[in-house]
């Protein structure tokens, strides 16, 4: 699937790492994750760059959350942690940040925000430093690892279809058993 120009991608991300080891704390970083989610409409969120596969991985859980909400099968309130849901591929949000958010482990994040938010500028505002190392990387066996792809799913396809299983992963949120809820049932 071919992606579409950077310039006309409504959702857009940037590489950026702590200034030193626990510069800024995960307490901090998730606080400012959350002033930033209240201040608007615009999704704002902050992962542990070793579990993004790149951005098809981010675009495919953001569109996969939009139709989600345009059918009213919303999971959850927060429209940031549904999003966590998505980019980890899994249905349950405490796993789902563990296999992607941020914590004391963390050196290097990616941060996410669609537009008419610039990813750089919310980087510094979060007191991380943007760097271009942190994201993209190639998708290898510790980001399959981290998402929970096991070898025997790996072994099913070639090492450069590995995005594949990623994006697979990301649309099975859809169909899990609880993903059909509606409105009135949100946590």
């Amino acid at each position: 699937m071919p992606l579409p120009p950077s310039e006309e991608r409504p959702l857009r991300a940037v590489g950026a790492r702590r200034k030193g080891p626990g510069d800024p704390s995960t307490a901090e970083l998730i606080s400012r994750l959350r002033a930033a989610g209240r201040e608007g409409t615009s999704l704002v969120a902050l992962f542990d760059a070793r579990a993004i596969a790149g951005e098809r991985h981010l675009l495919s859980a953001w569109a996969h959350l939009g139709r989600s909400r345009g059918r009213g099968e919303s999971r959850l309130r927060d429209r940031g942690a549904e999003f966590a849901l998505y980019v980890a591929g899994d249905d349950q949000l405490p796993r789902a940040l563990e296999k992607v958010g941020v914590s004391d482990a963390t050196e290097r994040c990616v941060v996410v925000v669609e537009r008419p938010l610039e990813p750089a500028e919310v980087a510094v505002r979060f007191g991380l430093v943007v760097d271009p190392t942190a994201y993209p990387l190639d998708v290898d066996g510790a980001i399959l690892d981290r998402l929970g792809i096991s070898e025997t799913e790996r072994a099913a396809v070639p090492s450069g279809m590995w995005e594949a299983l990623v994006l697979e992963r990301v649309a099975l949120v859809d169909l899990s058993s609880s993903g059909a809820r509606g409105p009135a049932e949100k946590r």
